[in-house]
């Protein structure tokens, strides 16, 4: 009995060790054909329709979106890829020198 539940502690701690390694990351992008006052809305709209995006700021004057994500659940290449199909290519911008 000592030996059944020491295994099922073992798989529940890794059944839970993923979520212990997520962490929330913020990441900004570069996004291209940004030309009218709709457009920040629209980029925002199909950023945060990503499953794990928290939070999406987008600057029409830098033409950047800043995105709050769980990165257990998404990536930046995931994030990029639903801007680009609703026609706002994005790429992350390098942060600092």
């Amino acid at each position: 009995m000592k030996t059944y539940l020491s295994a099922l502690a073992l798989i529940g701690s890794m059944m839970t060790a993923p979520a212990a390694f997520a962490a929330e990351r913020t990441i900004t992008f570069a996004v291209d054909n940004m030309k009218c006052a709709s457009c920040p809305y629209i980029v925002k709209n199909s950023m945060a329709a990503v499953p794990g995006v928290t939070k999406v700021a987008v600057s029409f004057e830098a033409k950047t979106a800043t995105v709050t994500f769980d990165d257990a659940k998404t990536n930046p290449d995931a994030i990029a890829a639903a801007s680009m199909n609703a026609g706002y290519p994005a790429h992350p911008v390098r942060q600092g020198s």
